[in-house]
């Protein structure tokens, strides 16, 4: 793709093709799109919105199309149409003029004159007589499900399981782009160090209200700054950065990370040992471990070993009873992260979620054994589903009495109140982070 001949709203029909047709991974395949084209700074910003948007609300603008469309179209028309309402719809800074003109130089590139006339004749409809009424859709589910683009099953799903008005605000909660936040390097630098560089070199940066080594970009991609190049923070959701507050960590000891890529976990539970004890980090591919070595370099941690294992093999590359401590960030649907990969609940099934549950039992089966007597296992997941969290865990303490719930009791003051007994499931809406699932055992002495 050469960014010569190719405009951001066709880069976003690229991306936005390659994820309907190949199920690819919108973020990373807008990723490399940004990397291949070389876009500037305004562009990458448009690229973003309108690849995500489109994506995101792909139901709701196929609600709107429809009394506009007769017959079949070709799957990249579809698109462009897709494409072309989302701006009309969702963004006021982007004039109806500049919209239709794109619409069509896109259709004649890559048609003929009857696409260029069929497109500018649809927007041009959708413009004259206005937008269904989401108003005629009677079943409440199917509303929700169409205004907020999610699939039907996983709004039922979440009704069932949650209510239809909680699953309501985290369908729209889904809609709206997260804030990038980090995790400060504690070994490296303070919080108020660490802000203050950041705001030196034009970054609008703050605390984050959640986790106390924490910030919260406001402006500026932090991933791109010499402050995360030279190991003083990490990408990393709040969400996620409780999961080692869970695990109860003290200086010294031995952990097990038992699916621990890309390593933002991993690296967290490093610096709080403060370069004491090990943190042993398996992942299935060896690509995924070698972003994991690579963190850790990066961040200045030689407390953390690696090796590419299947978790549900760890008995035989590790002993019985030699960890003090052990998470399992278990293989999950992904559902509470749906604002960061939009395209993850459209290639959901709800059959995917059942067998799910059988790897996260085996895995957990599996590093059990490893663990000391008196000692703690996380399971989390980025997640929001009751069967993949609750009922996971449920089964595996029922098939394993020698552990029992322990309290998570060592969480920021900031999220107790999403503390459920032994289990924290924190929505999107809870505070703007992921979808996050966390529990906590002890194995008994």
């Amino acid at each position: 793709m050469s960014k010569r001949n190719k405009t951001v709203r066709e880069a976003a029909l690229d991306v936005i093709e390659a994820v309907e047709k190949n199920q690819s991974y919108s973020n990373l395949l807008l990723h490399s799109v940004i990397e291949k084209n070389e876009l500037p700074g305004k562009d990458i910003g448009l690229l973003t919105e309108l690849t995500y948007g489109t994506i995101q609300r792909k139901m709701t603008l196929d609600f709107y199309l429809a009394p506009f469309i007769k017959g079949k179209l070709d799957d990249w028309v579809r698109q462009l149409l897709r494409l072309s309402l989302y701006q009309l719809v969702y963004l006021d800074r982007i004039p109806d003029r500049a919209v239709f003109y794109e619409a069509v130089e896109i259709a004649k590139k890559r048609g003929h004159k009857g696409i260029s006339g069929l497109v500018n004749g649809v927007l041009r409809s959708v413009q004259r007589k206005g937008l269904p009424t989401l108003d005629s859709i009677k079943d409440p589910v199917e509303r929700v499900a169409i205004e907020t683009s999610h699939p039907y099953w996983l709004v039922k799903r979440w009704s069932e399981q949650f209510g239809l008005e909680k699953t309501k605000e985290m369908c729209e909660t889904n809609l709206i782009a997260p804030h990038q936040t980090a995790r400060v390097n504690t070994t490296r630098i303070s919080r108020e160090e660490l802000l203050q560089q950041l705001a030196d070199s034009g970054n609008e940066v703050q605390e984050s209200l959640i986790v106390p080594e924490a910030v919260q970009s406001l402006r500026g991609n932090l991933a791109k700054t010499d402050a995360y190049r030279n190991g003083l923070c990490t990408i990393q959701d709040e969400s996620s950065m409780l999961v080692s507050y869970a695990l109860k960590l003290e200086k010294g000891m031995k952990v097990l990370d038992a699916c621990a890529a890309p390593g933002g976990k991993t690296t967290h539970i490093a610096e709080k040992l403060s370069g004491t004890g090990e943190v042993h980090a398996l992942d299935l591919h060896k690509h995924k471990v070698k972003l994991i070595d690579e963190n850790a370099s990066r961040l200045g941690l030689s407390n953390v070993h690696t090796a590419a294992l299947d978790s549900r093999k760890a008995g035989e590359k590790f002993e019985k009873g030699s960890f003090d401590r052990i998470l399992v960030d278990a293989p999950c649907s992904g559902l509470g992260v749906l604002r960061r990969k939009p395209d993850i609940k459209y290639a959901k099934k709800e059959a995917d979620l059942l067998s799910l549950q059988k790897i996260q039992l085996d895995i957990l089966s599996a590093v059990a054994p490893l663990l000391k007597k008196g000692g703690l296992l996380v399971y989390s997941t980025c997640t929001v589903d009751r069967n993949e969290n609750e009922g996971t865990v449920s089964a595996f303490l029922n098939d394993h009495p020698d552990f029992e719930f322990h309290a998570l009791d060592q969480l920021p003051e900031t999220v107790r109140p999403f503390i459920d007994g032994n289990q924290m499931q924190i929505f999107p809406q809870d505070f703007g982070g992921d979808g996050f699932y966390i529990s906590c055992f002890l194995k008994k002495d």
